[in-house]
Parts: C-alpha cells; structure tokens; sequence
C-alpha cells in the first residue's frame, strides 16, 4: 500500500529524469550542430574572459599614453591664445560693415 510520502519522491525521481534525458539531447545536440571542436566549455569560457580583459588592458594603456602625450605638450600659453585673438579679430574686422563701406 502506497503511502503520501511515496508520491512525491516519485515525482522527483521523474522530474530528475526528465532533466537529465533533456540536458542530455542538448548535448548532444550541441554536438552535432556545431562540431565536436566548437563546443563551449568552461575553460573555454575562462579563456574568452581572459582574451577579452586583455584587450581591455592594452586599450586602457593605449588612451593612458595619449593623455601623457597630450599632457606633455603642455597647456596652451597665452602668448599663442593671444595670436590666435588676434587673426580672428582681424578676419572679423575685415567682414564688417563699415570696412566693406570704406571700400
């Protein structure tokens, strides 16, 4: 005579096999639509974060080294923001109304 505790157990040894029929078809699967060679795996997965925080390193070092370049050349002076005031005030100048009607 089966009891209610024989139920659920019953339910749960069918469960984990229905699990573990289904994880074995997407293995394999896996398997055959993507070749044996491409199969992703945990040390794959390792490698790919590995390969990828690599490359996160060498782009941060490469825009570190352009702001030292940048900040090797030094601010603007005021001596070159001056000159550079002065050619826009003279192209300005030369657009005016009254310098076109001194003309």
């Amino acid at each position: 005579m089966a009891t209610a505790t024989d139920t659920p157990a019953g339910i749960a040894a069918m469960s984990r096999a229905v699990v573990s029929a289904a994880a074995e078809f997407v293995g394999t699967l896996e398997r055959a639509v993507v070749g044996e060679d491409n199969i992703r795996t945990a040390r794959g997965n390792a490698w790919a974060a590995i390969q990828a925080d690599r490359a996160r390193a060498q782009a941060r070092d490469e825009m570190d080294a352009l702001v030292r370049a940048l900040l090797a050349d030094g601010p603007r002076t005021a001596a070159s923001g001056r000159a550079l005031s002065a050619v826009t005030s003279a192209a300005a100048a030369s657009e005016s109304p009254a310098a076109a009607g001194a003309r």
